[in-house]
C-alpha cells in the first residue's frame, strides 16, 4: 500500500470515526452529564490507551524543548474545539452541529492559501464546493426554525480552531515528532483545560451505571484515540487540504447511526448529499489521476471516422 493511499484509508477513518461524537455523547447528557465532565472522562480514559499504545512500539515519552510549546497550544486548541462542539449540543441539534462544523476544509484550505501560500487549484474548489452543498443538504432543521446564534458561534469555534490544529500540526516544528507521541501529548495537554474547568473535580458528574461508563470508553477510543492518532498519520502521508476535505465524511457518519439506531428517515434529500459527499471525496482521491481516468473512459467509445460526403466514381 503506498503512502497515498495510507494517507486517503486513514482519512476516511479518522472522518467516520470523529461523526460517533453524538453517538456516544447524547446518551450521557440525557442522564444530565454537562459537556466538561464528558470530556474531561474522554480525554482522561484516551490518554492511558495512546500511552500503552506508545510504550507497544518502542518509543519513549521525552519531549525536546522546542516541542512542549507548540503541543501545548495544540492541546488546548483540539480542547477548546471540542468543548465549543459539545457545548452547541445544547443550543442545536447535534447532527445540525455536526454538520455546520463541516466549514473547517474551508478554512484549512484558506488558511493554507493566505499564510503559507498554497495554490487553490480548480479540482480543491471544486471538491470543497461538491463537499459543502452535500453538507447543505445534510440539513434537516425544523420547518420555519432559527438556528441559535449562539449555537452557530460555538460551532464556528470548533471548526476554526479545529482548522490551525489541523493545519500547525504539519508545520517542521512537529514534522520529526511520531505521530502516536504526538497525538498523546496533545490529548494530555488538552485534558488540562477540562481539569480546570471541573475545579480539579469538585465540579465533575460521575455517572452511576454501568453502560454510561461504556459510552464514556467508547468515547474516548473511537472518536477521539483512533481518531486524532489518524488523522495526524494521515496528514503527514497527504497533507492537511485533501485530509480536511475527506472529513465530510462525519456527517455521512451521523446519517447513518441516525438512520439505523436512532430510527432517522432516509430522505431523498439526504440520500443526494450523501451522493454529493461521495463525489468529492473520490475526486479528491484521485487527484491528478482524474483526467487521466476520464480520458481512458472516453478512449472506450471512439469517434467513428466521417464519412465522405462525395462519392466515389466507379471505374
Amino acid at each position: 500500500m503506498n503512502a497515498k493511499v495510507k494517507g486517503y484509508t486513514l482519512g476516511a477513518i479518522a472522518a467516520a470515526t470523529y461523526g460517533m461524537n453524538p453517538l456516544f455523547t447524547l446518551p450521557l447528557y440525557k442522564e444530565g452529564m454537562d459537556p466538561d465532565s464528558v470530556l474531561f472522562f474522554r480525554y482522561l480514559f484516551a490518554i492511558p490507551i495512546l500511552g500503552i499504545m506508545l510504550k507497544a512500539r518502542g518509543r519513549n515519552f521525552k519531549l525536546n524543548r522546542k516541542e512542549i510549546v507548540p503541543l501545548i497550544l495544540f492541546g488546548w486548541l483540539v480542547a477548546l474545539s471540542s468543548l465549543a462542539l459539545f457545548q452547541s449540543y445544547n443550543y442545536m441539534e447535534a447532527g445540525i452541529a455536526s454538520t455546520l462544523l463541516f466549514v473547517y476544509p474551508i478554512l484549512v484550505a484558506l488558511i493554507m492559501a493566505v499564510v503559507f501560500k498554497e495554490k487553490l487549484t480548480r479540482q480543491t474548489v471544486f471538491c470543497i464546493f461538491l463537499a459543502l452543498s452535500g453538507i447543505g443538504m445534510l440539513y434537516n432543521g425544523s420547518n420555519g426554525a432559527t438556528l441559535s446564534l449562539t449555537g452557530i458561534g460555538l460551532v464556528m469555534t470548533s471548526a476554526l480552531s479545529y482548522a490551525i490544529y489541523i493545519v500547525g500540526v504539519n508545520r517542521p516544528a512537529l514534522k520529526d515528532v511520531a505521530t502516536l507521541k504526538v497525538t498523546f501529548y496533545v490529548l494530555l495537554f488538552g485534558l488540562s483545560l477540562f481539569l480546570v474547568r471541573v475545579d480539579f473535580g469538585q465540579n465533575l458528574h460521575v455517572v452511576d451505571k454501568w453502560y454510561l461508563w461504556g459510552s464514556l470508553i467508547a468515547l474516548a477510543i473511537f472518536p477521539t484515540a483512533i481518531s486524532f492518532l489518524c488523522t495526524n498519520q494521515a496528514i503527514q502521508y497527504i497533507g492537511a487540504t485533501p485530509v480536511a476535505i475527506l472529513g465530510a465524511l462525519e456527517p455521512v457518519t451521523a446519517v447513518f447511526f441516525g438512520v439505523t439506531i436512532f430510527g432517522e428517515s432516509l430522505t431523498p434529500r439526504l440520500i443526494c448529499g450523501i451522493i454529493l459527499i461521495i463525489m468529492a471525496v473520490t475526486f479528491i482521491i484521485t487527484g491528478n489521476n482524474l483526467t487521466t481516468y476520464m480520458v481512458r473512459f472516453r478512449k472506450l467509445f471512439p469517434k467513428l471516422p466521417k464519412r465522405s460526403g462525395n462519392k466515389q466514381r466507379v471505374s
